[in-house]
């Protein structure tokens, strides 16, 4: 029997910024050692279907491409697959041609066919050198008449290890438009369907999914697959672990692929991911990458790793992201062909065999934040790793824009990854988990960032309390939390069109000088700067006229913790742009949440060995299926 592994597709939307990540341009150069693009023949109008592009007599299209090249070496890796058949389906005179790369991206040609009329050209290909990575991929030459590419398929007549389908799980709060968009394109996409048994929607807002335009059509158009739950809201952790939950109950169903709802998916990800997933030697998580929903060629997330000593999560590349496919496509980007190993993958997107659900237990009650990464770290202790697929993908909000470090998330973002250190870091006393930590706090106080470091140190007393506290505060944290903004002036947002606040001594501007990179202190300058820094919102009282009015005002990219701190009040773009915050500096607070910190972190390290076993002897029964299941009732 032939199995698909990956079917060439073409952009859903007919938007040229995403042309990169499913057709080449035709001629790249160099300028300056940085790939130039010289001329496009891929055009939105040469995209004539979901599977069908022509390409113009005399041009040559290249599909080493995010979405249609194949990444061979994790198919070698994970699966036991040795060789995969290349279909390629065309109209009219051409010429395809087959590559390969290798982990230190050289590029091969293995075979080349012509093709005449209309003509399937196959080629088998072993999947046997690609051990340290490797992509492969084709290109077509029209010849002096236009040609369509009608199709085409990596397929093995290897049988799957698995052979069950995936429930979808959908957490979603106030987000009914998106939710509605990702149903619609689902219901466009049977080749993904059939996959799929049951689709479920864990609503938890007050925006509700059912009541949106245009979900009734959509709803019967996917009948019995469709599933809305409705909870209070959970965070994303209680939404993914009731769709887990709903999982489980389902015997048709050897994953579950969890979704966040502020996304736009590509169907044909969910299908790949699903299939490599059925394919592994040995159950893994599948991960997918993250492209930016607002700046789409751009990807985000690829491999994700936490960090042993500071334990703290990054990309494995963490300076070479996010990726932009419009300046540097695959065969542009050398680290593109290497294969990554992943510690971990977002739950905007990522399949679990319903194995590891059972055996290693649900979402930690965490709200929202380390849910995923504690997951994933879980799961590899107990044999099953995750694996960063290329391929697959969705395009998601990103970060950009956002500062979640100093809103209410602040608490969930200390909390949660100190609960996670506890659990799996090997490092003793979490290795610099506490310094870090404690650095975060005195950068936010030296910034005038109150608000956030309340927040953290509730978080230190939390955890201080014992694990018992993530399943009480589990729905109530999150209000709490945000409660406690009020008490913090630097929270609010100015932006009433009628007031126009001005700083006493103007903008600082940095942006465009070469400064801006390079005057961050390091070594014996940071030890002193910071000690001065201290000492003196210790020691000097601000002056009345910076209180009452902004000393200076920062673009958000110039208000880094290493100069905003030498005024004593600042006037601070928010991070999405549509206002202002003002910083002022408060001595009395600054004193008693600076002593709170350094109490709180010795403590915190003073008791880490109990802490830990606690959490470790705990974390069976917080994550268990009873244990979720009692949650939802009493909530219910």
């Amino acid at each position: 029997m032939t199995h698909v592994l990956q079917s060439v597709v073409f952009p859903l939307d007919r938007d040229p910024d995403l042309l990169p990540l499913y057709i080449d341009p035709e001629v790249w150069s160099t300028i300056d050692e940085e790939p130039v693009r010289v001329s496009d023949v891929a055009h939105l109008s040469d995209i004539l279907g979901r599977t069908r592009a022509g390409i113009p007599a005399g041009t040559r299209v290249s599909f080493a491409t995010y979405f249609n090249a194949f990444p061979a070496s994790y198919w070698q890796h994970w699966t036991s697959v040795r060789s995969v058949r290349l279909a390629v389906r065309t109209e009219g005179t051409a010429t395809v041609l087959v590559y390969r790369s290798t982990g230190d991206a050289a590029q091969q040609r293995i075979d080349t066919k012509d093709a005449f009329g209309d003509a399937e050209t196959v080629f088998d290909i072993p999947l046997t050198q690609f051990s340290d990575g490797g992509w492969l991929w084709f290109d077509v030459v029209a010849g002096a008449e236009d040609v369509v590419l009608a199709g085409g398929e990596w397929t093995t007549e290897q049988e799957p290890a698995r052979t069950g389908k995936a429930s979808l799980g959908i957490t979603t709060y106030n987000k009914p438009d998106y939710c509605v968009a990702t149903l619609g394109a689902l219901a466009d996409a049977p080749e993904a369907l059939e996959l799929v048994d049951r689709i479920f929607i864990v609503d938890q807002g007050t925006q509700k999914v059912a009541a949106q335009d245009g979900y009734d059509e959509v709803a019967a158009r996917l009948g019995d697959q469709l599933q809305v739950v409705e909870q209070p809201n959970l965070g994303g952790s209680g939404g993914f672990a009731r769709a887990m939950h709903e999982t489980l109950q389902r015997p048709e169903s050897d994953f579950i692929q969890l979704l966040d709802d502020d996304v736009r998916i590509e169907p044909e990800s969910i299908r790949r991911s699903i299939t490599f997933g059925r394919f592994a030697t040995q159950p893994v998580l599948v991960g997918a990458h993250m492209f930016d929903l607002l700046n789409r060629p751009r990807l985000h997330a690829w491999a994700e790793v936490v960090d042993e000593q500071p334990f703290m999560w990054r990309n494995l590349y963490q300076e070479r992201m996010p990726h932009d496919f419009r300046r540097a496509n695959i065969r542009q980007t050398p680290l593109l062909h290497m294969r990554m190993d992943a510690d971990y993958n977002g739950w905007w997107m990522c399949l679990i065999p319903t194995q590891v659900i059972r055996e290693v237990g649900l979402a930690l009650p965490a709200f929202i934040k380390w849910d995923d990464a504690e997951f994933c770290l879980r799961a590899r202790e107990a044999g099953y790793p995750t694996v960063s697929l290329p391929g697959a993908a969705l395009w998601h909000v990103s970060w950009i824009g956002k500062d979640d470090s100093i809103d209410w998330q602040a608490y969930f973002h200390a909390r949660n990854r100190i609960v996670a250190g506890l659990l799996h870091s090997n490092a003793p006393r979490g290795g610099t988990l506490i310094r870090h930590s404690r650095r975060v706090d005195l950068k936010h106080l030296m910034m005038m960032q109150y608000y956030p470091v309340a927040l953290r140190n509730r978080a230190l007393r939390d955890v201080l309390r014992g694990p018992a506290h993530l399943r009480e505060n589990l729905a109530t944290a999150m209000p709490e939390a945000r409660s406690l903004a009020a008490r913090f002036p630097e929270t609010v947002v100015h932006r009433d069109p009628e007031v126009v606040i001005r700083s006493r001594r103007g903008r600082q501007v940095f942006q465009r000088l070469k400064q801006h990179v390079f005057d961050s202190p390091t070594g014996w300058r940071l030890r002193l700067f910071t000690a001065q820094t201290l000492v003196s919102h210790w020691l000097r009282e601000p002056d009345p006229a910076n209180v009452e009015r902004p000393e200076v005002e920062f673009g958000k990219s110039d208000a880094h913790w290493w100069r905003v701190p030498l005024y004593d009040s600042a006037l601070v773009s928010a991070a999405d742009g549509s206002g202002k915050n003002i910083y002022t500096r408060d001595r009395l607070l600054y004193r008693r949440m600076l002593l709170d910190s350094v109490r709180l972190h010795a403590r915190l390290r003073r008791e880490w060995p109990r802490l830990q076993r606690e959490y470790r002897e705990a974390l069976p029964g917080l994550v268990s299926e009873g244990a979720w299941r009692e949650i939802f009732e009493r909530q219910s």
